[in-house]
Parts: C-alpha cells; structure tokens; sequence
C-alpha cells in the first residue's frame, strides 16, 4: 500500500522560505518519479514540481519556476520541496505523489500559508 507523509508547512510571510518532506513507503521509491501538488481553497489541483526517479530530470509550473526547487533522497525514501520567495498566492495544501502527473494516492498534505 502506498503511503506518504508530508510535512514541513506553516505559517510565513511573504518573502519567506520552508522546505516541505514526504516520506514515501510501500512502493519501490527509487523507480518511480515524484511530484509535489497544491490545492487552494475553492481552487483546482495544480502541479507544481515533477522529478525523475534518479533526481537529473525536474519541471516546474511557471507560477513556481526560479523560488521552488524540487529534490529528492532515495536513501531515505524521501521527497523535498524547498519553497523560496514566498507569495499569498503560494497558499494552499501541498502533497506529494507517486508519478510524474501528481496523480493520487497522495498523503494528509501540509499546509502552507503566506501572510504577513
């Protein structure tokens, strides 16, 4: 059974920075991409990073390019999302999935607000 657990959000203002981690298990972690997605109050899901299985190949979406870098350490089973440069906009609820696409299962997801 596919399990991820994120965590790492809060509450920060504008301009700031977190790192989100989802430990991933249930699944052979170092074969698959990972991708972190994010979901605002009354908004759609939106992916936000995408990378592949050995950590060369990244995407990002162009409301993120250049403040988020997506990574990962398949020692640890674990994908990370360091978020600089924070906007209002950037508030919502990040999960982490298994795949390129952000496709679920995801995990209970991490909440991240931008206020000042």
């Amino acid at each position: 059974e596919v399990q991820l657990v994120e965590s790492g959000g809060g509450l920060v203002q504008p301009g700031g920075s977190l790192r989100l981690s989802c430990v991933a298990s249930g699944f052979r972690f170092t074969t698959y991409a990972m991708s972190w997605v994010r979901q605002a109050p009354g908004k759609g899901v939106e992916r936000v990073s995408a990378i592949d299985s050995i950590g060369v190949t990244t995407i990002y979406s162009d409301s993120v390019k250049g403040r988020f870098t997506i990574s990962r350490d398949n020692h640890k089973n674990t994908l990370y999302l360091q978020l600089n440069s924070l906007k209002a906009e950037d508030t919502a609820m990040y999960y982490c999935a298994k795949g390129w696409d952000g496709d679920k299962p995801w995990g209970q997801g991490t909440q991240v607000t931008v206020s000042s």
